[in-house]
């Protein structure tokens, strides 16, 4: 999944775009769009880039949480951020690993997208 990152944090493509439409529509446009060099991720959001942001310790879910464009609803109504399909690393392969075995419905969830997309 395609990612932007803006003010330290992840952003599914979706939620990225809109946060960038909303800068642009408020006027907060850097000067060159397409020289990310030129301008800081705190000030506009940079990508999309690939890979889910890159491999990375811990499953990753969009900063927008429950707001999220695309969030995951789980059973108890409550949402969280959509999956940005990130790689894991060693560390977070073994975090999955034991937040699986200690079971939970988003550990379930982990499960499933790192068999089907087989990223671990």
């Amino acid at each position: 999944m395609n990612v932007y990152v803006y003010n330290a944090g992840l952003y599914c493509e979706d939620c990225g775009k809109s946060i960038r439409e909303q800068a642009i529509f408020e006027g907060h446009t850097p000067a060159d769009l397409d020289d990310e060099w030129s301008y800081d991720s705190d000030e506009f959001p940079k990508g999309p880039y690939p890979d889910g942001g890159g491999e990375a310790d811990l499953p990753q879910h969009c900063e927008s949480g429950e707001y999220c464009i695309n969030a995951i609803e789980l059973s108890d109504g409550s949402k969280i951020g959509a999956w940005l399909e990130n790689e894991l690393t060693t560390d977070g392969v073994a975090y999955v690993q034991e937040a699986i075995a200690e079971g939970g419905e988003v550990a379930e969830m982990w499960k499933e997208f790192y068999w089907t997309y087989n990223l671990s």
